[in-house]
């Protein structure tokens, strides 16, 4: 069967209805319609309406993942944010403690030594203000050194105190410091006055820790809480200076001589500034020279020569 004689036009089954570009004319007609419409006589808003209603549980569902996803990040952000807020608030507050620490610090230094310069108008001796540098490492004794020397006019015996009471004796002066020897050294010793009954004796260090009262009769009058001052009389130690506390009274039936433990009234654990007072002995007026003896004379030479 020859080509030019064959029909190409599709069946009836598959026809196609009208053109393409006739189908375009008519929906942009029924488009344009709808907008005048819409726009004119809001026909369509019903319908919006009615769709909106219905596709609202789908935009829902369909919104729901990226809500979940927004949710954690802000979670996440905000666990990172609390975290850092968190170690923001314990740095401060370490910080405002290690103030508040100082503070403490800086009021308790300000009060001694409000208590030293208030002491110093009473004192009948000249002062003057040392810092504490360090303690001796010597296990075996109680030794502080300060940072005045030679220089500063310190001499071997100045009496050292603080707001609380005798804190010790200068034993040692370097130029620019000097060693203190504190009272309860071992070999450390004071004359003291019973403030009760006025009774002299003798503070002596002990352990390192306390002081004791030595060569004190079994039936001496001594009580606990009995308070021992500076007597005056050695000629180093202003009188009236606070110096210890009784603590304890043994009698001690085996020996003639009571056992008296003391509590020293100055401490020198936490103290950072003292006043180093002048020895009393440079402030007595010099003793007179011995007067030489009279010659004898020529006559009284001659006897005893022929007495010989």
């Amino acid at each position: 069967m020859p080509l030019g004689t064959l029909d190409r036009r599709p069946p009836p089954l598959f026809h196609q209805g009208p053109s393409a570009l006739t189908r375009l004319m008519v929906f942009s007609a029924v488009a344009l319609f709808l907008m005048a419409a819409d726009t004119r006589f809001a026909v369509t808003r019903p319908l919006r309406s009615a769709l909106s209603i219905l596709l609202l549980p789908l935009e829902r569902a369909l919104e729901m993942p990226m809500q979940a996803l927004h949710s954690s990040g802000e979670y996440v952000g905000g666990l990172h944010q609390a975290q850092a807020d968190l170690a923001k608030s314990q740095a401060l507050l370490t910080a405002q403690s290690a103030k508040a620490a100082r503070v403490d610090t800086l009021i308790a230094e300000n009060n001694r030594l409000r208590a030293l310069a208030d002491l110093r108008p009473a004192l009948s001796v000249k002062s003057q203000a040392a810092e504490v540098l360090y303690e001796a490492s010597d296990p075996f004794s109680r030794k502080i050194f300060i940072d005045r020397g030679l220089s500063q006019g310190v001499v071997p015996g100045s009496p050292v105190i603080d707001e609380a009471g005798v804190l010790g004796q200068v034993t040692r002066v370097y130029p620019l410091s000097s060693e203190v020897t504190l009272l309860i050294d071992k070999e450390a010793a004071i004359p003291v006055l019973n403030t009760r009954t006025h009774q002299r004796s003798a503070a002596f260090g002990a352990d390192g820790s306390a002081m004791e009262l030595r060569f004190m009769a079994g039936n001496a009058d001594v009580k606990v809480g009995d308070v021992l001052q500076t007597s005056g009389v050695d000629g180093i130690y202003p009188p009236g200076l606070d110096v210890a506390r009784v603590a304890k009274v043994d009698p001690r039936a085996d020996s003639s001589f009571a056992r008296i433990a003391l509590a020293p009234t100055a401490s020198a654990d936490g103290v950072r500034h003292v006043l180093v007072l002048e020895p009393m002995a440079m402030q007595l007026p010099p003793r007179p020279a011995p007067e030489p003896e009279p010659a004898p004379a020529k006559g009284q030479k001659a006897n005893k020569g022929t007495k010989k």
